[in-house]
């Protein structure tokens, strides 16, 4: 899937997605996750269901998955061109309107 181009609803559907799978490969039971993740059973059916969570809860799934790494380069800010990267060394100063 290409998140450019999936709405939240989509985007987050198929990280549930993602995560059901990574369960099932490692052939655990919604219950067994739920409780390795300090959750209950019916918060990660629901979760695989819907793909509505909080972002904490989501974070403890992929714990309990043991795919935190997965989130290590995750919103990284990544410098992308010289003038972005004398633009990221400038201090940022206050915006002054005109008087």
């Amino acid at each position: 899937m290409v998140f450019e181009l999936s709405t939240p609803s989509e985007v987050s559907s198929a990280l549930a997605q993602r995560l059901r799978e990574h369960r099932l490969a490692q052939n655990q039971t919604q219950l067994e996750l739920a409780e390795r993740a300090g959750l209950s059973k019916g918060m990660v059916a629901n979760f695989e269901k819907t793909g509505t969570a909080s972002l904490e809860n989501f974070i403890k799934l992929v714990m309990a998955l043991g795919l935190v790494a997965e989130l290590n380069d995750l919103l990284v800010f990544k410098v992308l061109s010289i003038k972005q990267m004398e633009a990221a060394s400038q201090k940022r100063q206050r915006a002054r309107g005109t008087r």
